[in-house]
């Protein structure tokens, strides 16, 4: 299904080294804004190899997956390899979140850190260490 399954672990890590090193212009404003506990204080890595595949943003905390998404995942195929590369990390209890590149703002980001999914249903996400006190 993807070909990064066809290569070695070590291959893989290797590879999300150099997207870390080449990342796109709105990756790179992404990273500014999630890097040391930016935003909502989640702590997120970049370029992160989870179940064979190398994704954008992972907080570990909250087993989310921030995928950024430009115009190369407007096409048919690619937006059928997203869906089913969702649904192998969905099956491995991670919660995928895909945000457009023009949405990549602090706001935006907080939004979708606070449970805002974009399927209209609410599930906040809870940090570590706090909750309801009363």
């Amino acid at each position: 299904m993807d070909p990064l399954r066809r290569v070695t672990c070590a291959q893989k890590r290797a590879l999300a080294a150099k997207l870390r090193r080449t990342a796109t212009p709105m990756e790179r404003h992404a990273w500014s804004l999630l890097r040391d506990r930016g935003i909502l204080g989640f702590k997120f890595r970049r370029q992160q190899v989870l179940r064979g595949f190398i994704v954008d943003f992972y907080c570990a905390a909250q087993r989310l997956v921030l995928e950024l998404e430009g115009d190369a995942h407007d096409g048919p195929d690619q937006r059928a390899y997203d869906a089913a590369r969702a649904e192998v990390l969905e099956a491995a209890h991670f919660r995928v979140v895909r945000m457009r590149n023009g949405d990549i703002t602090r706001a935006g980001l907080e939004a979708v850190l606070r449970g805002v999914p974009g399927d209209g249903s609410t599930c906040p996400l809870s940090r570590q260490g706090e909750g309801d006190r009363g």
